[in-house]
């Protein structure tokens, strides 16, 4: 199953000939903006595919050029709009997407660790920050310890690496 994803969004234009500048929403931004079918809207179900002639790296920010917006005008138009990539429902962007926030967070042997209530994006790795019943426990999005998301029973398991719950 498809979805679209929020990548980035619009922060402004540069140039005369239609560039602007994107503030990435993810970590993944740079790869999926080139990997993917991508779309862009006010929402996923107002988006409209748009291609991807050229992007490069411009500090935090991506600058691109879109096929159809040629000028500064037309840049301006689409100021605070949101690009959106279209990803499988278990592509690895789905880790850290705001839909999991208030899924339970269960250890692989069904210990119930608490409720992911931010997610926290860092340099190395993302981070997921549980309420437990006393304290925060914050937990590395990698794949040795995320091990599986169930959407339909809104839960996440993971497998706890020594003194990681302690």
């Amino acid at each position: 199953m498809e979805k679209k994803f929020a990548i980035a969004r619009v922060s402004k234009p540069f140039g005369m000939k239609g560039g602007v500048r994107l503030a990435p929403l993810s970590r993944y931004c740079e790869d999926y903006i080139s990997e993917k079918p991508i779309f862009l809207g006010d929402s996923e179900t107002t988006s409209t595919q748009i291609e991807l002639l050229d992007k490069a790296k411009d500090g935090k920010q991506v600058r691109c050029l879109f096929k159809g917006i040629e000028s500064r005008d037309e840049a301006e138009a689409i100021k605070g709009k949101y690009v959106y990539a279209s990803v499988m429902i278990d592509d690895e962007i789905n880790q850290v997407s705001a839909d999991l926030i208030g899924y339970t967070v269960v250890t692989d042997i069904g210990d119930i660790v608490g409720e992911l209530i931010e997610i926290l994006w860092l340099p190395v790795n993302d981070i997921y920050v549980i309420q437990s019943i006393d304290r925060e426990i914050l937990i590395p999005v990698i794949p040795e310890v995320v091990k599986s998301i169930y959407h339909d029973e809104r839960a996440i398991e993971i497998t706890p690496m020594d003194g990681l719950l302690d």
